[in-house]
């Protein structure tokens, strides 16, 4: 956790450790899991959020919760398919079913990453 220029409290990450655990890393090493969790060299796979916004998300995929603003959505959505493909993360049919229907609106975004060593 650290601070903005405004005091508030900022968490960092995408991928919900117990999401990245129901859909693959269960079976992963404590030093894969930490390094998916402190993944620096993929700008996609961390964000700052503020810990309210954090909390309410918590362990959810995009079929439970999305960002608050709207204008979020698909880099959001970019950023967390990319982040599950880049570590070979699973989606189950509730969450590829949400992915789908709320990227209709992101039809000029590309998913890019790089798979995770």
């Amino acid at each position: 956790m650290t601070e903005n220029a405004d005091g508030k409290k900022l968490d960092i990450g995408l991928v919900p450790p117990p999401e990245a655990c129901n859909n693959g890393a269960h079976d992963w090493t404590p030093e894969r899991r930490e390094a998916c969790s402190n993944d620096l060299s993929a700008e996609r796979s961390l964000e700052a959020v503020t810990a309210k916004t954090n909390w309410s998300k918590a362990d959810k995929d995009p079929a439970g919760w999305m960002p608050p603003a709207e204008s979020a959505t698909c880099t959001y959505l970019v950023d967390w398919t990319a982040t599950k493909l880049r570590w070979n993360l699973n989606a189950d049919e509730t969450e590829q079913a949400a992915l789908l229907d709320l990227a209709e609106p992101c039809a000029d975004s590309t998913v890019e990453y790089e798979p995770a060593t």
